[in-house]
């Protein structure tokens, strides 16, 4: 039997009714509509004349398909104050105790205020970007490519439904309209920022990273709404009051998940520590694979740049032995400072992984160990193209020290697409906060007892034990 949406349609168009009638959202939205386009048209001619001036018209072509981004995201961005106010602007108000007392499922609930927040300021969005089609046509102004068109549309998309996906995660969650407001910069920070990086690669002219753009804000916005459909029950939304910062709860439940229940540090190391390890069985495969790929994509990204013509400097690798050789005679062997040092950038990659996850539902934690792996991965081309032996200074320079940093570096990143997981899935009685702080009391128990020593042990490796190896083999 299929899933009955007509009930969510029906909250929808009623949301959607009372959206139109309340003229301190269509006056703000019909200005963004209509305005904006006009002045974004002007922008875009007074800048095209400009650079025309100096031969850099490829600055001003870029620059229209950016603009009309932009043109499609500030109305966009109104559904943020929508979605905002769908649960917990009407609890305020009183008026959602007769909508919970309905036959409604609780999805199909979620799912029509979902719709009602996205519809309207989308369709204003599509809008405002046909009035300023309109205008550069008008103008005689060329339209981007086809591809990059259909790109914008698809992100404006996309991107709409991510932010009121969190925005209905954080309306529900939140007991005030207050603090939802307050909560919602940590969703319009990351899309801001998403915003700049999506316009540099516009820049740039790399449209294909756009379409990996999409299907990371697509994961992304699977993952949101799982996330609210598995959290959101309605009694507990007439319940919660107020929330108050209780650090004593916050830090039981941390210490509860980051211990396992062990009494003892022995007993931590032989039980809680081992069984975190076991979870990250399905995660840490994901991981190995990811790194793999990352590995291959570096060196085929490299061997792409040599067969476009795209020169490589290979500077100090005319003697390659010779420049190993002089490197390892002025290394300072069992000296404390390339340990320590070696060790805190590792320790800090996986931390800004953790922090990236948090913005990302664990889907950026991944960032720091494919980054790292493709960069190998290049490497790995580069000493092949300059004739350097690579199974040689691979097994010098890299392995002795590599089967510690990688599996450790694995251990950490499946901690973190781990923590995203947890919060998609349905945990009765657990608010999100409450699986937040579980997640990284587990994430924290693997760092501290697995990566740190493995990433500790590795340091002292590399810092010591690897330049020896390699000495022996490039003698």
């Amino acid at each position: 039997m299929g899933l009955d949406l007509r009930p969510a349609w029906i909250v929808a168009q009623r949301e959607i009714r009372d959206q139109l009638r309340d003229w301190r959202i269509i006056f703000p939205v019909f200005g963004l509509t209509i305005f904006f386009p006009f002045l974004m048209n002007f922008t875009a001619q007074q800048i095209l004349n400009f650079v025309k001036q100096y031969g850099a018209t490829i600055v001003g072509e870029r620059l229209i398909p950016f603009l009309l981004m932009i043109v499609g995201f500030f109305p966009i961005s109104v559904s943020l104050v929508i979605a905002l106010e769908s649960f917990v602007g009407e609890k305020e108000r009183m008026s959602i105790e007769p909508l919970l007392n309905t036959p409604l499922k609780d999805w199909q609930l979620y799912l029509g205020k979902m719709t009602a927040a996205t519809v309207p300021p989308l369709v204003y969005s599509y809008l405002g970007m046909g009035v300023y089609i309109a205008g550069l046509v008008s103008q005689g102004i060329a339209l981007p490519e086809p591809e990059m068109m259909g790109l914008i549309l698809l992100l404006t998309l996309v991107q709409a439904v991510t932010m009121v996906a969190g925005a209905v995660v954080v309306s529900s969650q939140a007991t005030s309209v207050r603090a939802a407001n307050l909560l919602a910069s940590f969703i319009i920070i990351p899309m801001a920022l998403l915003i700049q990086g999506e316009s540099i690669i516009m820049f740039w002219g790399d449209f294909h990273t756009l379409w990996w753009v999409l299907i990371g804000l697509v994961t992304l916005t699977v993952l949101m709404v799982r996330v609210g459909l598995s959290h959101f029950q309605r009694e507990e939304l007439l319940g919660r009051e107020i929330d108050v910062l209780n650090l004593k709860w916050g830090w039981m439940i941390f210490w509860r998940s980051f211990t396992g229940g062990a009494k003892s540090a022995v007993e931590w190391y032989q039980i809680a520590v081992p069984a975190g390890v076991r979870s990250l069985k399905k995660p840490g495969i994901v991981i190995t694979l990811i790194t793999v790929v990352a590995v291959i994509t570096g060196f085929m990204v490299v061997g792409q740049f040599t067969q476009n013509g795209i020169p490589i400097q290979l500077r100090g690798l005319e003697n390659p032995h010779e420049q190993v050789q002089q490197l390892l005679q002025e290394w300072p062997l069992f000296s404390g400072g390339p340990v320590v040092n070696i060790w805190w950038q590792n320790v800090r990659a996986l931390l800004a992984g953790m922090l990236l996850g948090i913005f990302s539902m664990g889907i950026l934690g991944v960032l720091p160990i494919f980054a790292t792996m493709a960069v190998l991965g290049g490497l790995l081309k580069i000493l092949s193209i300059s004739g350097v032996p690579v199974l040689m200074y691979a097994t010098g320079l890299i392995l002795p020290h590599g089967i510690l940093e990688i599996p450790a570096a694995i251990l950490a990143s499946a901690a973190v697409l781990q923590a995203g997981a947890v919060l998609a899935a349905p945990i009765p009685g657990k608010t999100v906060g409450e699986v937040w702080i579980m997640a990284i009391g587990e994430w924290a128990k693997i760092m501290l007892g697995v990566v740190i020593p493995l990433l500790l042990v590795a340091a002292g490796v590399e810092a010591w034990i690897t330049p020896r190896i390699a000495f022996l083999i490039f003698r």
